[in-house]
């Protein structure tokens, strides 16, 4: 064990992974699976289907004859990050990844345009050709946009929202084959319910964002104690652009990480060695477990001898990750005045269990006015716990999902969550007239798979052509 590089390489990145360089590369190969591939399963294998079709247009004319007439019901199908049932169907899964690009910027504006079928990745780096960068950013980057909108996909920081605030039109194609146009001024209802739809309204074709210039950030990582970050939590949101926790279970110990704008300058970043680290706390738990006292005084030995550790680069390449290790993953977003309290208790939930390794995620984010955003009319914070692939995440649901529901947890879309239509209405002030513009968008459930129905609280029509 190495434990200041090694506890270094996991507070300094995003928990898990590798930093991305070759973004667009991983995409293409990504794209190549798709349209060879026959079955289809999730990036952490727990949803899987067989379509009947699984299409790849590369016009819009062919889109919209696809959606007309394929065989439903109909799912898009992006890099297959959501650990939820949105995708899987056993009619036609449609991927729109050759409907891509930079298509124009408007400086004046402030904006670009995109294919919704761009990778974020992708994006990233076409806008800093042109000197331009997202407004923020997920810490994964393989997702579509269109997927990223679809589930209310966000970065962390408590003056920035997620990605679908920073959406000023888009291009909707209806099941009916109809492209509809709608922005803030131009069908604002269809606008406020299409940034985050669940692919539910029809097919994302073309988005138009905000950006900001290319920009250089500087990262900042250290690890404290956890009941000094409980304390400190909010006034280090308010003084930094980008920042987040990520507490390390069975060590007393968590990692912050905070970003802010720096004057353009020279890269410096120290080598990653993030899988080191998660492979540390898993060689931790696979030891230790039976004797969490012995576990915590090992993790605090080595975590006592570690430093703050700071890089500085482009946004993007600070901002995402890419993540070797695979995982389940449940997600919830509660108000941000109970963040702190919620994470403490799912800190507490999760230590009564010796098996538990992985850190937890908490992040900020600004509140926004889309009808299915998590973040409808209130600042958040967002809270993710994690399960190895392969290793039981029931109780990810059954007891982190209590301690959520106690603290009025919206949960992210594209996570495992078990909230019924009923709670789920509950929570959405405009649950309903989302479901009134679902209803006249696709009349005939062209769309709607069994999931997608029983989480709208609808009867599945089949989804038949």
């Amino acid at each position: 064990m190495t434990p200041r590089r090694s506890f270094l390489g996991l507070a300094a990145g995003s928990l898990l992974g590798l930093r991305l360089s070759a973004g667009a590369v991983a995409a293409t190969r990504d794209t190549a699976a798709v349209a060879a591939a026959t079955a289809w399963s999730n990036w952490s294998g727990i949803e899987r289907c067989q379509p009947r079709a699984w299409p790849m247009p590369a016009t819009l004319d062919e889109l919209a004859a696809l959606v007309k007439s394929a065989p439903g019901p109909l799912r898009c199908v992006g890099a297959g990050h959501s650990f939820s049932a949105l995708v899987p169907t056993p009619g036609t899964l449609l991927s729109i990844d050759r409907l891509q690009g930079l298509l124009a910027v408007d400086r004046a504006a402030g904006t670009a345009t995109f294919g919704a079928g761009t990778r974020i990745a992708v994006a990233t780096r076409l806008l800093d050709e042109a000197g331009l960068s997202l407004m923020n950013q997920p810490d994964i980057d393989m997702q579509t946009l269109a997927g990223a909108l679809a589930t209310a996909t966000h970065g962390t920081g408590q003056r920035l929202g997620a990605m679908h605030k920073e959406l000023v039109g888009l291009k909707l194609l209806t099941p009916a084959g109809e492209l509809l146009s709608c922005s803030p001024s131009q069908r604002p209802d269809l606008f406020a319910a299409a940034q985050v739809s669940l692919g539910s309204l029809g097919v994302l074709t073309e988005v138009t964002l905000k950006v900001r210039p290319r920009h250089f950030l500087r990262r900042h990582v250290w690890l404290a104690p956890n009941e000094e970050l409980f304390a400190q939590a909010e006034a280090l949101a308010a003084q930094h652009l980008h920042f987040e926790l990520y507490l390390l279970p069975f060590t007393g110990y968590g990692a912050a990480i905070a970003h802010d704008e720096v004057p353009v300058g020279k890269p410096v970043r120290p080598p990653s060695q993030d899988e080191d680290v998660l492979g540390d706390l898993k060689h931790l738990r696979d030891w230790l477990g039976r004797f969490p006292s012995l576990r915590r005084w090992v993790a605090g030995k080595a975590i006592a001898s570690t430093k703050a550790e700071d890089a500085i680069d482009v946004s993007y390449e600070l901002l995402s990750s890419v993540r070797p290790t695979r995982f389940n993953e449940s997600e919830c977003h509660v108000p941000r005045e109970r963040g702190v309290a919620c994470l403490r208790e799912v800190l507490a939930t999760l230590e009564r269990r010796n098996d538990v390794f992985f850190p937890i995620e908490f992040r900020f984010i600004q509140g926004d006015d889309a009808w299915l955003s998590p973040f409808h009319g209130r600042d958040s914070c967002s809270i993710a716990v994690h399960a190895l692939q392969g290793e039981a995440y029931d109780y990810l649901l059954r007891d982190v999902g209590a301690v959520f529901r106690r603290h009025g947890g919206r949960p992210h879309w594209g996570k495992l969550h078990d909230l019924s239509a009923t709670e789920l209405a509950s929570r959405y002030p405009r649950w309903k007239d989302f479901l009134a513009v679902r209803a006249e968008l696709d009349p005939r459930g062209r769309l709607l798979t069994p999931y997608m129905a029983r989480l709208f609280g609808l009867n599945a029509p089949g989804g038949s052509a």
